[in-house]
């Protein structure tokens, strides 16, 4: 059957389906619904199996189950006089590990249980607020995705990326991105004649349609594709590869993290430090091992000459066991909990300010933003337009009862090409009482429906005479033409072609203009100019946005001196000779206003070291006025204002080419780029990204709302989507959804994103302290002592159990104003500073001495027997471990504040988390230390003991005053830690250390954590898996 047959029947959808459920139900269960049913997610058992496959774990418990296998298994004779308390003591030590690790793993399983599901429950909210806009029982409603369903007709616009397979039954100028299915980049043309199908997940890149749903869900050509990746994930995962599992439907991607950019400024910047404390641990738990080792067998088989036991196979196991410890003291476990809590509780808190956050990494990186290119239109402006200026049949209006009368021909002919040239979906609609009327639609579509309106006159009408079915041709808005157009049938044969756009470029295609009394009247250059000067530049000083209207008829005789005679249909696709010889109708100015709260976000943005800059495609004196009123430019700043065209010619050498140092004599004092195109946008981003200007390298941030500006989204280091203007396209592409298109939502994503950053940095503070006192107690104890002064089970509470307390308390601390008031770090600033450093260290002397003191002399001064050659529990060491975590608990509380603040209580009961993890261990370690002794080798403490540990700690308190008394430069510049080197991207090749194996497999979980986001992200990333499966379906 011929394609052209098929129209007929379709009109029949001309209604869409019918609104009761019971026919939209049955279609649902005879044709499927539009969603992918939900991989089953992992058990709370197989995500604690995937913890427990954790490299020192396993040798913790190969280990502690040799020493208690040898504990049972040693022959009698071989036992050592006091061997009795040792084996008992080896039993409960070798059971504490095993205990430890349990707890460790429950806990990790637990996490990430719970993350999974929080972060399910997120993408359930998503997905009920993605919509699309469906023909049922007559008018145009919007519902979500999923309840698409066979039958349904659905709007196809600019930017939609599609939910369902369909036919078009009416369209025009349609062009898709099928990319996604077949890797041919080249845009395909659709019509209802031409190519008429249209395939779930592509993109429209052009034009608009109506489509009526042929197959939905796993039935479509993306839901067949998805099925078969989903086939292939299942075999990675099989093989080791750990990925999500998320249910989606369709009208979304999802990118894995190898298509992902460049790694961001925190993952670079943990890489570099996971390196250097990785072969830090490393060497030292080998040293430890061979210290412990050796001066054990000199001890026993050269100084006392005694024969060798199996017993004392058990001392070399415990040596084992010590190392393996300093190891997993030496590199901060909980430092991936640490980073994912921060991360995922600043998400949640994040939604409530409107940002939805659709990849975890760029809420850090946002608070290293250096650079904000921001859209005018909706994100500084209130996206509330309305027609203030007028300029028809040589009369200027400056107000609204300015702008009658209007000549009837021209009126008339004025109505009705804003009217029909306008999406029929932009409407005007009566506010409720004492409101203004609501705007449906597009915002500038919706101005010039509201100036039709101040005429005292109907729009609908002219749309009821001449219906979208009718329409002969459109020309869809797009960034290159920065006009559209309209082609309908006219009276008596021939073409009305009502056009719209930017008025100094519509300009110049306009060959006349309606003087006073609507008179026909030649538009000369002289004319032109007169009007650019005196009617357009003084509107858009004004901040106005300018929009020339026009026309221009096509007759088959009796054409008048603005008429084109023809003898047959044009062909419309030849745009240079159709867009030409224009009459304009008349000039509007369309006031945007800026946003109140706009000008303080910038003003915070600018105290907070970040650089503000205007990429619009207004006007650029309009641009330049804007700019002014939101404090993007003062009258006496000496900063650029260029329009895209100059700005390319300013970049490029003389073969055309971009140079970047071209760019980097520009972007510096850039301030406002109008008449900008996307790759203007794209040229810029990339330029500052790429620039070496800054020596710690910029971190831009971009906004962006159409399909042409996902290429910079994606370039840039965090992409902004606007939620309520912005292409399901741009969304996409984007890292964070404004869901109110407001710019100082963007300012509280630099809040947060500060605040994750300085939440990381509190906690390195703060475990670096902690592993640096322990191992090096550890070390240095047995060099001097027969054995560790803290055991294994006590290393192992203070590194995992207040490893896991200590993230919770630290990630959860809420943002404060005063984090605006510093500079950016920027790219390339160490993850450790200079200020951290001179902590750490500071801390870990004072510990270190308090720790040494009581562990040689404090046998004298607390009056008590000597624990150090004992190998039973002593309160000697007991008060040497006590006043170790006592330290480690006051210093928490210095940790809260890393940049000099004296006052470390501020604010300490605003986080109720904190102090409620701090009092729970406090509580913990009272109860190990009177109640714990056989587990955690430990003899209950007196009151005067126990008041001498708590001095000891609050000391850590006076003695972080004095730290900070000292200024910064007494620690060495090369001290500071996790300094990114972005072009030290690449990790060093070889053999990975166990250490590196540790901090690999610690990142990894961070990894995997941050791919259990991907849930907010409505489906897969089907670039190039969904390529090959397409091609594989198309050749069976």
């Amino acid at each position: 059957m011929p394609l052209l047959s098929l129209r007929q029947p379709f009109q029949l959808f001309v209604a869409g389906l019918s609104v009761p459920t019971r026919d939209i139900e049955r279609r649902r269960e005879v044709f499927g619904s539009n969603v992918i049913p939900a991989k089953k997610p992992k058990s709370f058992l197989a995500l604690a199996w995937e913890a427990a496959q954790d490299f020192t774990l396993l040798i913790l418990i190969v280990a502690a189950l040799t020493s208690l296998i040898l504990g049972f298994i040693v022959p009698k004779d071989e036992v050592k006089p006091v061997a009795g308390e040792e084996e008992h003591h080896g039993w409960i030590e070798s059971l504490a590990i095993f205990i430890s690790v349990i707890v460790v793993v429950l806990v990790t399983a637990f996490n990430d249980w719970s993350k999974e599901r929080q972060f399910q429950g997120l993408q359930g909210r998503i997905k009920g607020e993605h919509k699309y806009s469906v023909l049922r029982g007559g008018e145009v409603i919007q519902i979500p995705v999923g309840e698409i369903v066979v039958g349904d007709v659905c709007q196809v616009k600019y930017g939609d990326l599609l939910p369902a397979d369909g036919i078009i039954i009416t369209g025009n100028d349609m062009k898709m991105d099928e990319s996604s299915l077949t890797g041919e980049s080249d845009h395909v043309k659709k019509g209802e004649n031409t190519d008429p199908m249209l395939l779930s997940g592509t993109n429209v890149m052009e034009g608009s349609a109506r489509m009526l749903v042929t197959a939905v869900g796993i039935n479509s050509k993306a839901g067949i594709i998805f099925t078969l990746v989903g086939a292939a994930k299942q075999k990675k995962k099989a093989k080791g590869d750990d990925s999500s599992s998320s249910s989606s439907n369709f009208g979304g991607s999802t990118d894995e993290s190898s298509e992902k950019k460049e790694k961001s400024v925190l993952q670079s910047k943990l890489t570099k430090l996971a390196l250097n404390i990785g072969y830090f641990g490393t060497a030292i738990a080998l040293l430890t091992v061979i210290i412990l080792a050796v001066k054990f067998s000199i001890n026993t088989y050269v100084i006392n000459e005694t024969q060798f036991q199996w017993s004392q196979l058990n001392e070399y196991i415990g040596f084992i066991i010590t190392g393996v410890t300093v190891l997993v003291v030496a590199v901060p476990e909980g430092l991936p909990l640490a980073v994912t809590l921060s991360l995922a509780y600043s998400v949640k808190k994040m939604m409530k300010d409107n940002n939805l956050v659709r990849h975890l990494d760029a809420c850090e990186t946002m608070g290293n933003a250096t650079a904000i290119c921001s859209d005018k239109t909706g994100t500084l402006t209130t996206n509330r337009m309305t027609v203030v200026q007028s300029f028809v049949c040589n009369k200027l209006a400056r107000t609204c009862k300015e702008f009658l009368p209007v000549p009837d021909k021209v009126e008339e002919m004025l109505i009705r090409s804003i009217a029909i040239n306008s999406a029929y979906t932009s409407r005007v609609m009566p506010g409720e009482k004492d409101e203004l009327p609501k705007q449906v639609g597009n915002k500038t579509e919706c101005a010039l429906l509201g100036y039709v309106t101040s005429l005292s006159k109907s729009y609908e009408k002219a749309r009821l005479e001449c219906p979208e079915e009718t329409f002969t041709h459109v020309y869809t808005f797009n960034s290159a033409r920065k006009s559209m157009g309209t082609v309908v049938g006219r009276q008596g044969g021939g073409f009305h072609l009502f056009a719209k756009g930017a008025s100094e470029i519509m300009l110049q295609k306009c060959s006349f203009i309606y003087g006073e009394g609507g008179v026909l009247e030649e538009l000369t250059a002289k004319k032109r100019n007169d009007l650019i000067n005196k009617v357009i530049e003084p509107m858009a000083c004004d901040g106005l946005r300018t929009i020339c209207i026009a026309h221009r008829d096509f007759v088959k005789e009796n054409p008048a001196k603005n008429e084109k005679l023809i003898e047959r249909e044009p062909t419309w696709e030849e745009e240079d000779d159709i867009f030409c010889n224009f009459t304009c109708l008349g000039i509007v100015g369309i006031e945007d206003p800026v946003r109140s709260e706009v000008p303080d976000a910038i003003k915070k943005c600018q105290t907070a070291g970040i650089t503000v800059r205007m990429v619009t495609g207004d006007n650029i004196n309009t641009a330049r006025s804007i700019a002014t009123k939101c404090g993007i430019l003062q009258p006496s700043d000496d900063f650029l204002v260029l329009e895209g065209k100059d700005f390319n010619e300013k970049i490029r050498d003389e073969n055309n080419q971009i140079q970047q140092e071209l760019i980097d004599n520009i972007w510096p004092r850039l301030r406002v780029l109008a008449r900008s195109s996307p790759t203007d946008k794209y040229n810029l981003v990339k330029g500052i990204i790429d620039s070496k200007v800054n020596p710690n390298r910029e971190v831009v941030a971009v906004t962006g709302d159409g399909t042409n500006d996902a290429p910079a989204l994606k370039k840039a280091d965090v992409g902004f989507a606007m939620g309520i203007a912005g292409t399901d396209v741009a969304k996409e592409a984007s890292d964070i959804i404004l869901t109110d298109d407001n710019f100082s939502s963007i300012v509280k994503a630099v809040l947060w994103g500060r605040n994750v950053y300085d939440s990381i940095s509190k906690f390195l503070q703060f475990q670096l302290t902690v592993n640096v006192v322990a191992v090096t107690a550890a070390v240095i104890g047995s060099v001097l002592l027969n054995d560790s002064p803290l055991k294994a089970v006590q290393m192992l509470w203070v590194n995992l159990i207040m490893d896991t307390l200590a993230s919770l308390a630290l990630a959860t601390e809420m943002p404060t104003p005063d984090l605006l008031l510093r500079k950016p770090y920027g790219r390339t600033k160490a993850l450790v500073t200079r200020r951290m450093m001179k902590n750490i260290i500071g801390q870990a002397i004072y510990q270190l001495v308090v720790i040494f003191y009581l562990l040689f002399a404090g046998d004298v001064l607390l009056q008590i027997e000597s624990g150090r050659d004992d190998s039973v529990p002593t309160q000697h060491m007991t008060v040497v471990f006590n006043t170790f975590v006592m330290m480690t608990l006051f210093n928490e509380i210095n940790a809260r504040k890393i940049h000099g603040q004296r006052n470390v209580f501020q604010g300490i009961f605003t986080n109720p988390i904190f102090y409620g993890i701090w009092v729970s261990t406090f509580v913990l370690q009272i109860l190990i230390i009177e109640f714990g002794s056989a587990f955690f080798s430990t003899k209950a403490l007196s009151i005067d003991q126990w008041m001498w540990c708590l001095l000891f700690g609050v000391g850590t308190l006076l003695w972080g005053q004095l730290i900070i008394s000292l200024p910064n430069r007494v620690v060495p510049e090369k001290f500071s830690l996790g300094k990114d080197d972005p072009a030290l991207q690449k990790l060093p090749v070889g053999k990975p250390s166990p250490g590196q194996l540790l901090w690999v497999r610690s990142r990894k979980r961070i990894l995997s954590q941050i791919r259990v986001v991907n849930a907010f992200r409505a489906t897969i990333d089907t670039n190039r898996l969904q390529g090959a499966a397409f091609k594989k379906i198309e050749g069976s």
